[in-house]
């Protein structure tokens, strides 16, 4: 069986305010805006992908976040992995005993997050409280994020969790739970024949990609191949980068299809 993990925002959703083309199609509402959108492309591709492939959403978004996402009228993916890998969905409901094999991991990261979040709450740049997103990491705003990050740096052990910035957000997330580990703890649930297409954009993304046999990331995201990986690295004139994935998924897909019907003759 073949899956297709891949993360959702800016690999296969895109901000209103991203230049995709004008024709798109909602991918998501929020508190009555419209603020993301598929290809009109992608999303039709998507449901060929649905019908052949195991479609797992891998995303650092946490559940309530994730089930914004619509991706088609008539079906939602059966498994997604939310809040970095830390929570997985069954039929839109959390496995429980994934989530508590998750908070056991996390756990030894549970001082530096408290760290963490003792600094964030005294930080003057700080626009939003301080979350613990599902109970998992911890995540804030801030208007000096360079500053923030150096004080986090300064101020807690870092050997057990990782500091990341998009913008104005700030996360702490625990190594151990990552978009990979959550991967290959999926992927231990399936047949030794099981293969793994990932796709993703940004620093989230490196350990999902690691994790799998084919792999599809932007130019300018420095992502270091695996030895025995299938690597398709998309430049920005080739196209819109859903597209490219999709594209090249459904070749693979047809030429699939051609040789088990050679095989069948």
């Amino acid at each position: 069986m073949d899956i297709f993990a891949s993360d959702l925002d800016n690999t296969l959703i895109y901000s209103y305010k991203r230049q995709i083309g004008t024709d798109k199609i909602l991918a998501e509402r929020y508190e009555g805006r419209e603020v993301s959108y598929m290809t009109a492309y992608a999303h039709d591709a998507l449901d060929q992908i649905f019908r052949h492939m195991l479609f797992v959403p891998v995303t650092t978004r946490s559940v309530e976040q994730y089930q914004r996402i619509w991706f088609s009228e008539v079906w939602t993916p059966k498994l997604a992995l939310t809040t970095n890998g830390g929570v997985l969905l069954v039929d839109g409901q959390s496995d429980p005993q994934w989530y508590a094999e998750s908070k056991q991991i996390a756990e030894r990261a549970e001082a530096a997050m408290q760290q963490a979040e003792a600094i964030l709450e005294d930080d003057p740049n700080r626009t939003l409280d301080v979350r613990r997103v599902d109970g998992l990491f911890v995540y804030s705003k801030s208007t000096n994020v360079p500053e923030t990050m150096q004080h986090l740096r300064q101020g807690i052990d870092l050997s057990e969790v990782e500091l990341f910035d998009n913008g104005v957000k700030i996360y702490v997330l625990p190594r151990a739970l990552n978009k990979g580990e959550a991967v290959r703890r999926l992927r231990a649930r399936f047949s030794e024949q099981t293969r793994v297409f990932a796709a993703g954009d940004s620093l989230f993304d490196l350990s999902l990609l690691a994790a799998a046999d084919t792999v599809f990331y932007p130019q300018d995201l420095a992502y270091t191949a695996v030895q025995g990986q299938q690597v398709v690295q998309v430049t920005p004139e080739q196209g819109v980068f859903s597209d490219i994935i999709f594209r090249t998924l459904i070749s693979h897909l047809a030429q699939k299809e051609s040789n088990n019907f050679g095989c069948s003759l």
